[in-house]
Formats: structure tokens, C-alpha cells, sequence
């Protein structure tokens, strides 16, 4: 039973991190299409607020990933060729959750030096490692 909480936990959380992940570069996309100071500042606000919201769910993910990792064993895990793509993909989100920050930071301090057509994609790329995530984890293919 113990295992199934964990798994549930794990999802709830990875869940709220991507809503994060999702929601802030369109943040960023509103940011570099307006020009008014004082909506460019209620931005930066939402965007720190969202960033800092979401880290916890981020390191939760984490946290309750490896501990079905230390669960299933390191037999299994050596032999789950899918869980080492997987990880690679996540670790991948967690480098492109760091430069959210990144660009929140420069925001914040009047270095916007791209476009909302950037912010677009930016906000599109995760979508897809989301999906490859799910179809390694559910179906895993190899």
C-alpha cells in the first residue's frame, strides 16, 4: 500500500511542477509584449511568486521519485532501460526549470533581450518531453 501512496505522491506533485513550468514562460511571453512599466512589474511579481510556488512541487518530485527508485531495487533499476531515458529527459527539466529563473532574474532587473516569439516556443518545449516522460513511464517501451 505504502508503494502506491509514494506513486500517487510522486504524480501529484510532478503535476503541480508542470503546471508551473507551463504557466511561467507565458508569463514571460506577457512581459515582453507589453511595455508599460508599472504591468511589466505586476509580471515580475507573478513570476517570482509562481517560480518560488513551484520550486517545492519541483524538489517533491524528486524526492518521492528516488524513493521508488530505493523501492524497486537496483536490480530493477539497472534493467529499466526506460527509467534511464526518462531521467535523462528529467534531468533536462530540471536544467530548463533553472534557466526559468534565470530568465525571470534578468526580467526583473530590465534584461529582456528576446522576443515573445522565443517565449512562445519556450513555453511549447516542455510539452513534449512531458509526453515522452508519460509514454516511458506508462508504456515502457524498451
Amino acid at each position: 500500500m505504502t508503494l502506491l501512496w509514494i506513486k500517487a505522491l510522486h504524480i501529484f506533485f510532478m503535476v503541480a511542477w508542470m503546471a508551473g513550468i507551463f504557466y511561467l514562460p507565458r508569463l514571460f511571453v506577457y512581459f515582453a509584449e507589453n511595455e508599460d512599466p508599472n504591468l511589466r512589474k505586476v509580471f515580475n511579481v507573478m513570476q517570482r511568486r509562481l517560480w518560488f510556488f513551484v520550486a517545492p512541487f519541483a524538489l517533491l518530485t524528486l524526492i518521492f521519485g528516488v524513493w521508488l527508485i530505493a523501492i524497486y531495487g537496483m536490480d530493477w533499476f539497472r534493467a529499466s532501460t526506460w527509467l534511464h531515458v526518462k531521467l535523462a529527459l528529467l534531468v533536462g527539466l530540471y536544467v530548463y526549470y533553472g534557466y526559468l529563473y534565470k530568465i525571470m532574474r534578468d526580467l526583473a532587473t530590465g534584461r529582456n533581450i528576446r522576443s515573445s516569439k522565443f517565449y512562445r516556443i519556450l513555453n511549447e518545449a516542455p510539452v513534449l518531453v512531458l509526453l515522452a516522460i508519460v509514454i516511458l513511464a506508462i508504456v515502457k517501451p524498451f
